[in-house]
């Protein structure tokens, strides 16, 4: 077990890390997927993968005992061993070649970028930076930078948060509500062990939300989808997103969209109408 720290010369020994995976997109895990936001689109063999749904696959089988309190894996193997109990993803950004499509036999290559120490308003801040290169026989078909944040407990005592204000003029709005079953099949899915998924007494005693949080990327997945969705006679090229608030219990919330000269304005927005995720997408 490597020792915890917040040394940032200890945790930069970790930028250029790598590790490859290998997976085949499968139609089973697709199906499930497609089933779980609501669908009833059957894959088959050669369709195309929609976008973002490539997180349920390169999954990463641990055992119990190797898991944190979080129910996320111990730091200190791929990822550097930040001591901070709290990871949230941050956002993430993707340039789109070509699309993984049902059947491909895929490599992925990761690496961390950037690892940077920083005080926040709430505390202690790490953030790291995480690159992955998506290759079908050698040939670059995505490519992927995941932030992840790390972060102190919450304290009763913080100061009270300037909550984001969403954008407007949105011009193609959706409600969509992830209730419980959604947020179960998503962590499933995805293997993901974060409790403030599905545990809301870990929650609200430990991480001090609410109630259980939507995924960032399952918000992230549903705002690309919504885009994509009426953008069908084009091909998108790029999308980037900011995960700004939680949303947390079974609240509806709406997907939005703004049509700009040079890309699509996305976001996703609270009932009481706070930003949660702020996005933008590029199409060709």
């Amino acid at each position: 077990m490597v020792a915890r720290t917040l040394d940032a010369n200890v945790l930069e020994q970790w930028i250029g890390k790598t590790e490859i995976q290998l997976d085949t997109i499968d139609a089973k895990q697709a199906n499930l997927m497609a089933a779980t936001l609501g669908s009833r689109q059957v894959f088959q063999v050669e369709d195309a993968l929609p976008d973002l749904w490539h997180w349920i696959y390169f999954l990463t089988a641990l055992p119990t005992q190797d898991l944190g309190r979080d129910g996320h894996p111990q730091l200190g193997g791929f990822l550097p061993p930040v001591k901070l109990p709290r990871r949230m993803w941050a956002g993430g950004r993707f340039r789109f070649t070509t699309p993984l499509l049902i059947g491909d036999a895929v490599e992925k290559i990761s690496s961390i970028r950037a690892i940077a120490v920083k005080q926040g308003r709430t505390g202690a801040l790490c953030f790291v930076t995480v690159a992955h290169e998506f290759r079908v026989d050698g040939h670059l078909r995505l490519t992927e930078e995941h932030d992840i944040v790390y972060r102190e407990d919450s304290l009763g005592d913080q100061p009270a948060k300037q909550l984001p204000v969403p954008p407007q003029g949105a011009e193609i709005v959706a409600t969509v509500s992830a209730d419980q079953t959604m947020l179960f099949r998503y962590s499933a899915l995805t293997f993901n062990g974060h409790r403030i998924h599905y545990d809301r007494d870990y929650c609200r005693d430990v991480e001090g939300y609410p109630d259980l949080v939507v995924h960032g990327p399952l918000i992230a997945t549903l705002l690309i989808n919504h885009a994509v969705a009426h953008n069908a006679e084009k091909e998108l090229r790029s999308f980037d997103f900011r995960a700004l608030s939680p949303i947390c219990g079974e609240q509806a919330f709406t997907l939005n969209q703004k049509q700009g000269r040079a890309d699509t304005t996305l976001w996703a927005q609270t009932a009481d109408s706070v930003l949660a995720m702020l996005a933008s997408a590029e199409f060709a």
